[in-house]
């Protein structure tokens, strides 16, 4: 008589058929290809430094696939190689082993050669990016640029100003495919308010011809005269959190009780308007503020001063919005907090792989490709309802079908176990990656 030692009554043994757990992810690849991936990363990264070496698009392959499938370290790569079947399928005949991938971004990151590597990457990220906008039919962006925290007890991580070591990359969006053009590592020691006119400056260089920034939005980091004159010489709408300095703080105490609204329905707070200028401005802008009362105030409070405050300073007429307007407009940057919620847990970069910071923003920079890859594919390949999916849906609906991998009369065919209906979004995502491909 067999005693049962198992809660269910299944068995388990192991297979030699080629068999896949993620049997979509071969369309994500299908689309980099598409677009062009592979060509332009041999074209602008270094070649190996001997024969035996990887070309450089086999290792940013594996990165992307792996990050795009769900991996979170570079020691993941031992579980990706078990798809040898899905990678023979998408052309990643070979795979490098986890060293070997960290070795290789600690040469592309090398500052010793300039960060050669980094460098190309940029240029990748820069063409794939005016690929996927060309097919884009809006030809005016919002950018909205901010920081984003990475923690990393990292032998080279410096302490930010938030009391992590960690690093602090500079990043701006494109709010209306949310994609990033432009993905800046730094330090974690480097406040965010440094080089913001120069990161803008580089984010509108970089859009294709017939596209620009036509409004900007920030925090307080980015409320500095060059850059209010910089946006308003390029005819940008612009609305940015005011830093609640001496000056700021007189204006607003400046104001008559009367100039305050009622309270704003369901938020208890009031607002107001005023005009001001900062010294180096050339212009004067709109000063609009929100006021409440503090909850519980706390010792270190002013006790003669029973509201907390918030201070947008924009050049939007108020012909175009008004006060409330202004505040929800601006107010919908935090959008750009979900993209970077998007870059750090949907695609693994809340924390980096190695102790250089030059590798680090090597792999950084590489997440932010496959993020944008995964865009352009939600946007190009997919019907327009995925448009607002997560990685993490597209992971769960299409990435992780299981299917079989076959020879059929000289073809290799992908069986996905997939219902009909799933089965013609997935031809109709090849079709559409097909004509991504023959456009460029």
């Amino acid at each position: 008589m067999t005693v049962r030692q198992t809660v269910l009554e299944f068995k388990l043994a192991r297979t030699d058929e080629t068999l896949t757990a993620h049997g979509g992810l071969a369309l994500l690849a299908e689309y980099s290809h598409g677009l062009g991936l592979r060509g332009l990363v041999d074209r602008h990264l270094p070649a190996p430094g001997s024969h035996r070496g990887y070309a450089p698009s086999v290792c940013v392959d594996a990165l992307v696939l792996l990050l795009q499938a769900g991996g979170r370290h570079l020691e993941d790569l031992r579980d990706l190689e078990r798809e040898s079947a899905l990678l023979t399928l998408v052309g990643g005949d070979t795979l490098p082993d986890p060293d070997t991938v960290g070795d290789w971004l600690r040469r592309m990151g090398d500052p010793r050669t300039g960060q050669a590597g980094l460098v190309g990457l940029g240029v990748v990220r820069d063409t794939l990016t005016a690929r996927i906008l060309k097919r884009d039919a809006v030809s005016e962006y919002t950018l909205d640029a901010d920081a984003m925290q990475v923690e990393g007890e990292k032998r080279d991580a410096q302490w930010t100003y938030q009391g992590v070591q960690g690093y602090m990359p500079m990043l701006g969006f494109l709010f209306e495919p949310g994609l990033c053009l432009l993905d800046e590592f730094r330090e974690g020691n480097v406040p965010p308010h440094a080089g913001q006119l120069a990161f803008y400056q580089q984010c509108r260089q970089r859009l294709p011809p017939g596209k620009r920034i036509a409004r900007y939005r920030a925090d307080s980091a980015s409320y500095q005269a060059a850059l209010i004159n910089a946006l308003e010489m390029d005819r940008v709408s612009w609305a940015i959190t005011a830093d609640q300095d001496a000056a700021v703080k007189a204006a607003l105490h400046a104001l008559p009780e009367t100039a305050w609204t009622e309270p704003v329905v369901g938020c208890g707070y009031t607002v107001a308007e005023t005009v001001h200028t900062m010294t180096h401005t050339r212009r004067a802008f709109r000063l609009i503020l929100k006021r409440w009362l503090k909850p519980q105030p706390s010792l270190l409070d002013d006790p003669g001063e029973p509201y907390a405050y918030h201070a947008v300073a924009s050049n939007w007429p108020e012909a175009a919005k008004s006060t409330a307007a202004v505040l929800a407009w601006h107010n919908q940057r935090g959008q750009a907090e979900n993209f970077n919620k998007e870059l750090k847990s949907g695609f693994g970069l809340e924390q980096m792989p190695c102790g250089q910071v030059g590798a680090n923003a090597v792999f950084f920079r590489l997440g932010v490709l496959a993020y944008n890859l995964f865009l352009g594919f939600k946007r190009l390949a997919c019907p327009e309802a995925w448009a607002r999916h997560t990685i993490a849906t597209v992971r769960w609906k299409l990435v992780q079908i299981a299917g079989r991998i076959v020879r059929h009369a000289g073809q290799v065919v992908l069986r996905l176990v997939a219902d009909a209906d799933l089965l013609a979004l997935c031809h109709g995502i090849r079709a559409r990656c097909w004509a991504v491909s023959q456009a460029i």
